[in-house]
């Protein structure tokens, strides 16, 4: 616990050497960086060395930054027509990503002889996948900005707003609330309220603003003008009942069309460095590897382990029309992260989950977090491999075994005699 600031000091320097040097060991070995980033986070928590306890305060705060300028980013980075492009098979994937592994968990929890709510409960955990894991495995990949990498994105963030309603929901079940088709009605306006506001407003409002900010002559000011906007916009968000992500995402994706896009890039990405692998450790410091002991808990986190990778990967398919790799945009959507792990701690914290299926929880979040990263990384380099082969009129070895590269010297020789 950073219980002194020199302690606080002390646990900041561990995950900074911890995940920039598994996070550099990651890339040596053909693996995204967050992987090791995960992985230090784990051996930096409570399983392992007890250094990193991701419910400090501090921790927390820092994390929660973190994730807010990654996503702002992200943000940053995505062009909103290239987003509505592929809004069909987001909205496809999204929808079918929530509602088949929410039916598979809670039906196989029934069958283990699981209540009524902690079936609920466990089946809301693994409806919501973690955009901050996805986007930046994407994002280390260079799969981001392709088509696929779209999809994903915006199924991510479908599923965050739709998860808020789950959550919701879960929540006033579990606590012996009634539930009404008027509140949930209610929830879903304003998450979906909120980002169409906020887009639009952003839109008329941000260019002019900070067009007067790239005129003021202070060092760093419109880095930090563009940080406090992402700040306000995820406050505004949490206000509205809606998720801080979104709102920092909604700032990225105002600010992408502003001539400052670049400046604004480059000065954000250096506060990155710093804040957000402070998350990704927080992430694998909350899985508890001494959970997998427990045999009760082992089957069941088994179980769902299979409905999660089941449920997001048949998601990936579901837009038949999508011509791209429905399989990386399926494995892309199998992380839960801190989301699964929020749906968890309400569980535990409400009662209805005992501390032996939280820890079942806890297991399939950790599989689901660190099996993509490498997954993604093959597919990834597959593709590459694919694209650097010969093809048909690029004069490489397929050319002279086909002859291809014959006719072309045939063709091309009476153009060469004439100009010559």
């Amino acid at each position: 616990m950073t219980s002194s600031f020199p302690n606080l000091l002390a646990v900041l320097v561990a995950i900074i050497l911890a995940t920039r040097l598994l996070g550099e060991a990651a890339q040596r070995v053909g693996q995204p960086a967050v992987l090791g980033e995960l992985v230090a986070g784990v051996l930096l928590g409570g399983s392992v060395l007890g250094v990193l306890q991701p419910t400090d305060p501090v921790i927390h705060a820092l994390s929660e930054i973190g994730v807010i300028v990654l996503l702002f980013e992200i943000g940053l980075h995505t062009d909103l027509k290239s987003l509505a492009a592929v809004g069909s098979s987001a909205i496809t994937v999204a929808l079918v990503g929530v509602a088949v592994p929410f039916a598979l968990g809670y039906g196989v929890m029934i069958e283990l002889g699981l209540g009524v709510i902690p079936a609920v409960v466990s089946g809301a955990a693994l409806t919501a996948t973690s955009i901050g894991i996805s986007a930046r495995v994407l994002s280390d990949l260079g799969e981001l900005d392709s088509s696929e990498g779209q999809v994903v994105l915006g199924a991510a963030v479908l599923d965050d707003v739709v998860g808020l309603i789950i959550l919701s929901v879960v929540t006033r079940l579990a606590t012996g609330e009634s539930v009404s088709l008027g509140g949930i009605a209610l929830t879903t306006a304003i998450a979906v309220g909120f980002i169409v506001a906020a887009l639009a407003l952003g839109s008329i409002l941000a260019p002019p603003v900070f067009q007067l900010v790239s005129r003021i002559r202070a060092s760093g000011a419109l880095g930090l003008m563009a940080l406090a906007f992402a700040f306000f916009m995820a406050w505004l968000a949490d206000a509205a009942h809606s998720a801080m992500i979104i709102g920092a995402f909604a700032a990225g994706l105002v600010l992408f069309r502003t001539p400052q896009r670049e400046d604004i890039e480059r000065k954000v990405s250096s506060l990155g460095h710093f804040f957000v692998p402070i998350f990704f450790a927080s992430v694998g410091a909350a899985v508890d590897l001494h959970s997998v002991t427990n045999a009760h808990a082992a089957l069941v986190g088994g179980a769902l382990i299979v409905v999660a990778i089941v449920g997001k990967f048949v998601a990936g398919y579901a837009p038949v029309w999508f011509k791209g790799r429905k399989a990386m945009i399926g494995v892309s959507m199998i992380p839960r992260g801190e989301v699964g792990l929020i749906f968890a701690q309400m569980g535990l914290t409400t009662g209805a989950l005992s501390s032996e299926l939280f820890s079942a929880v806890a297991i399939m979040v950790m599989v689901s977090t660190f099996l993509p990263p490498p997954l993604l990384s093959r597919m990834s380099a597959r593709r590459g491999e694919r694209s650097l082969r010969d093809r048909p009129g690029d004069g490489g070895i397929d050319d002279l075994v086909s002859g291809t590269l014959r006719d072309a010297v045939k063709r091309e020789r009476p153009r060469i005699v004439d100009e010559t």
